[in-house]
């Protein structure tokens, strides 16, 4: 289960923890079995382990059906009435895929879609990493430029970050209540790909303090995702509170 070519044999992935475990067993993902260390010994539950240190549980957990989909108008179907998305494009790095779904989950971001050749998210550093996220948060894998384009003719938006982007904070956005929005997050080496460069409607930019005194030279993905999500989530609290 710790390499791809068998969890996609088999269909299963591991999850290690107390809480991860737990979080498991709580969602509607089936639990195929659990192995716990003070039943089959510390030597048994290392063998088994993805982590340095054996935590004292581990499930074996069926990937869900859904996660490739290629036809996508049952997608396309669900989000017609808007919401938030987060749209991947080859993100390589286990921990920023974790970390992303954990910034899905704590803004509650209706879906996470992902290009074929981003990281597996049942990868168990990915995993790990969710902490727990990765059984509440919708992800799929899919045809991202075919995604975007439908979006787009639906009337949505798809935003993405580049260094030439329009200030993020000085910029009207659509945050999902009228039409479906998607936030595209780049590659961490290589930004956006030119396959969806063209289909961005809206290119946002993050600008470092002081303005004009950049030190690094880009923000880490997940961080990217962090900031930009925030924003979308801050304008929809400034709506409420001006209608109230």
């Amino acid at each position: 289960m710790q390499q791809k070519k068998f969890r996609d044999e088999e269909g299963l992935f591991i999850a290690e923890g107390e809480k991860m475990v737990e979080e498991a067993l709580k969602s509607g993902y089936k639990v195929e079995c659990v192995y716990r260390k003070e039943e089959i010994g510390e030597e048994s539950m290392k063998r088994i382990s993805a982590l340095s240190t054996p935590s004292p549980v581990l499930a074996v957990i069926r990937k869900p059906a859904d996660i490739h989909v290629s036809d996508l108008s049952a997608v396309l179907e669900s989000m017609a009435e808007g919401g938030l998305y987060l749209a991947l494009d080859s993100i390589r790095d286990p921990g920023n895929l974790g970390t992303i779904l954990r910034i899905a989950d704590w803004f509650g971001v209706d879906g996470v879609f992902a290009t074929p050749d981003t990281v597996d998210v049942f990868n168990p550093k990915v995993v790990q990493s969710t902490m727990g996220a990765i059984f509440r948060v919708k992800m799929h894998y899919v045809n991202l430029p075919a995604l975007s384009q439908s979006l787009l003719s639906m009337g949505g938006k798809v935003y993405g970050t580049f260094l030439d982007g329009r200030n993020i904070y000085a910029r009207p956005l659509d945050t999902g209540e009228d039409c479906p929005v998607v936030i595209v997050i780049g590659n961490e080496s290589e930004g956006i790909s030119e396959a969806m460069q063209g289909l961005v409607s809206d290119r946002l930019y993050i600008p470092p303090y002081p303005a004009g005194e950049t030190g690094s030279e880009s923000l880490n993905a997940a961080v990217a995702t962090a900031v930009t999500v925030a924003e979308f989530r801050r304008r929809i609290h400034n709506k409420l509170n001006i209608n109230l």
